[in-house]
């Protein structure tokens, strides 16, 4: 349901779509998307663009589906012994969702059509033994892999995770990144060329021209947003002729998931390993005494710290400080303008132990799976973003062993509004599993985001997220060729202020989530449950508010009358029936007939009330509402 909201000359408020409830997660730095003078012609013109850019989008899906669906791929062979013996070679226990997930994943490789997944599952989560499992299948029935990474440091985890599952098979499994001399990289090339690699992963350096497989045969991507357009463009080449498997942490809402059906493979990893715990997450500022408490607890246990400063011009001076207070703790230092063999020296330090504490920038945040470091501390976290804080947090607490993050900042009255929010959202949400809600406060604070590989923000930011959701999937099926039924919502016309007053509610933040509830109220019973709630916690309620109210009330009656527009004058009111709406003509007619001084026609579908002397508008509107449903029912 949208707000109506009227305006009164020389004053601006929202009218029908943005900030009325159409979308309860508004974009970067607003209150909602913006509203223009009078509003209505604001909203229609963002729609109008946003339309567009989504039809785009809804297109270019449908194509690469329509491509895959006429391109015959490699159907790899049903799982054998060999197979379940790798399986087998799994440390830990499947959870449901994983198994779920590797199902689906070996069952679309087993069909002729290229496979096209998107797995989908929080930090931690197992997406890559999913991948890990896909590329075994795809190396023993003797095609090539490729796995795609963001970041060199993430590259060697993933390689050495290879490495040590795939021991003891015939798979020969290489690295492509900046780690490798130019000689040896020459040498990798010539022998993906020649069918010598099994398995070869990389960060873009495997999207280049120079790069040839001999039969490529599954190309996996992780966190395939964090790719330029260039690389992506490559991608969408490949994923017409091999099957694609695509890892990431951004979370597609589920009502995307039918409308994708199809198209584009989803599955989702929700359940969180056994024995899991939260990361305690604190805010703290920047104090020795704190600093020297964390990382000795962690030593003492004989676990390893992180400590990100995401400064490289000072980030020795910063070390140089750590080493002064804790003369005890190994200490080494990794960032991503270190030379290759400078960086990948200090990394396999650190994986082997034989460092306490590694003081890094955010060249750790993907994926990067150490289990004995299970306390980080985050310096400046309020320079941050809220999604890359998370991903950096879920570095740690990876074991059974409880996880601890502190996120340093200098003080809280220095502290941006947005900053302070983002602490809030990742103190708030702690619990295992809480990628998808902080990723939607993402949205809110940031207006940010990337779904589905393609960069939204700016649309998301004019229409707010989740009407964004709902136009892209009103796109997908309409191109399908699945009937769309026209959405209406109702709306009143009133010379009159119906908004929340910010003497009422003061804290913006307050008064969004109010209306953001009053948007989603679905029967009369909830909405005086909420004004029951607000008299309760604010006091009596004022006159703009109570018109809102009221307003909300008229248009829960007018949905199922078919009524789409309702005018109210001095003395009269105009209902206009939607087209698509159920209304009873034969009843009105009877009406009219009945009471032709009181209600008449004019034209189709409008129907004319006359109201008595001075009357209470919005009272008498909502009389004649319920009468007319005692009347049609």
């Amino acid at each position: 349901m949208s707000f109506p909201f009227v305006c009164r000359r020389g004053q601006a408020l929202p009218a029908g779509g943005p900030a009325a409830g159409n979308s309860q997660i508004f974009g970067p730095g607003r209150a909602g998307p913006p509203v223009g003078s009078f509003g209505r012609l604001s909203w229609n013109k963002a729609k109008a663009r946003v339309k567009k850019a989504v039809e785009r989008i809804a297109q270019e899906l449908l194509d690469l589906y329509a491509r895959r669906s006429l391109t015959k791929g490699f159907a790899f062979s049903p799982r054998d012994q060999l197979f379940k013996e790798f399986e087998a070679g799994f440390p830990y226990e499947e959870t449901p969702d994983q198994l779920r997930a590797i199902e689906e994943v070996l069952s679309d490789m087993e069909a002729e059509k290229p496979m096209d997944r998107l797995v989908c599952g929080d930090v931690g989560y197992g997406k890559t033994e999913v991948a890990l499992r896909a590329a075994f299948k795809t190396a023993m029935d003797g095609k090539q892999v490729a796995f795609l990474v963001p970041t060199t440091v993430l590259a060697e985890q993933h390689y050495q995770t290879m490495v040590r599952r795939f021991d003891g098979y015939p798979l020969d499994v290489r690295i492509l990144s900046r780690f490798k001399s130019p000689k040896e990289q020459k040498q990798i090339l010539a022998d993906l060329a020649a069918g010598k690699v099994d398995v070869v992963v990389g960060t873009h350096r495997l999207l280049q021209k120079d790069l040839q497989f001999r039969d490529l045969g599954l190309i996996i991507v992780d966190e395939e947003q964090r790719f330029g357009v260039t690389h992506k463009e490559r991608l969408k080449t490949l994923r017409t002729q091999v099957d694609s498997l695509t890892l990431t942490a951004t979370p597609i809402p589920r009502t995307l998931h039918l409308s994708l059906s199809g198209i584009r493979d989803l599955s989702t990893i929700e359940t969180p390993p056994e024995e899991r715990q939260s990361i305690r997450t604190y805010i703290v500022r920047f104090e020795e005494d704190k600093i020297v408490e964390a990382v000795q607890r962690e030593l003492q246990r004989g676990g390893q710290v992180f400590f990100v400063h995401n400064r490289v011009h000072n980030i020795e001076a910063m070390a140089f400080y750590l080493r002064k207070i804790l003369p005890q703790a190994r200490i080494g230092v990794a960032h991503g303008q270190l030379p290759a063999h400078e960086l990948e020296r200090v990394m396999r330090q650190f994986v082997h132990r034989e460092l306490d504490l590694l003081v890094c920038t955010t060249i750790i945040e993907s994926g990067l799976d150490i289990p004995s470091a299970n306390t980080i501390i985050i310096n400046q976290a309020d320079r941050l973003g809220l999604a890359q804080m998370y991903q950096l947090r879920g570095r740690v607490g990876r074991s059974r062993e409880r996880a601890y993050a502190y996120l340093l900042i200098s003080g809280e009255s220095t502290l941006t509004r947005d900053a302070q929010k983002r602490l809030k959202v990742l103190m708030d949400f702690s619990e295992l599993g809480a990628g998808f809600k902080i990723a939607l406060h993402d949205l809110q604070i940031r207006g940010g985001g990337n779904l589905l590989g393609t960069s939204q923000s700016g649309h998301i930011a004019a229409v707010g997220y989740e009407f964004y959701i709902e136009m892209l999937e009103q796109a997908i099926n309409g191109l399908k060729g699945e009937r769309i039924e026209a959405e209406w919502e109702p709306e009143v016309r009133i010379r009159a202020a119906a908004l929340i007053p910010e003497a009422y509610i003061p804290a913006t933040g307050q008064r969004l989530s109010v209306y953001k509830r009053l948007g989603s109220t679905p029967d009369e019973d909830r909405l005086m449950e909420i004004a029951g709630e607000l008299k309760d916690r604010f006091g009596p309620i004022p006159p703009e508010l109570d018109n809102l109210l009221k307003i909300i009330s008229l248009k829960i009656k007018m949905k199922p009358l078919g009524v789409q527009r309702l005018e109210l004058l001095e003395r009269e009111m105009a209902l206009i029936f939607s087209p698509q709406g159920d209304w009873n003509l034969d009843r009105l007619i009877e009406l009219v007939r009945r009471e032709p001084r009181t209600y008449q026609f004019k034209g189709e579908g409008k129907l004319l009330v006359a109201l008595g002397e001075k009357p209470d508008l919005l009272e008498a509107a909502g009389q004649f509402l319920t009468r007319l449903r005692i009347l049609i029912d």
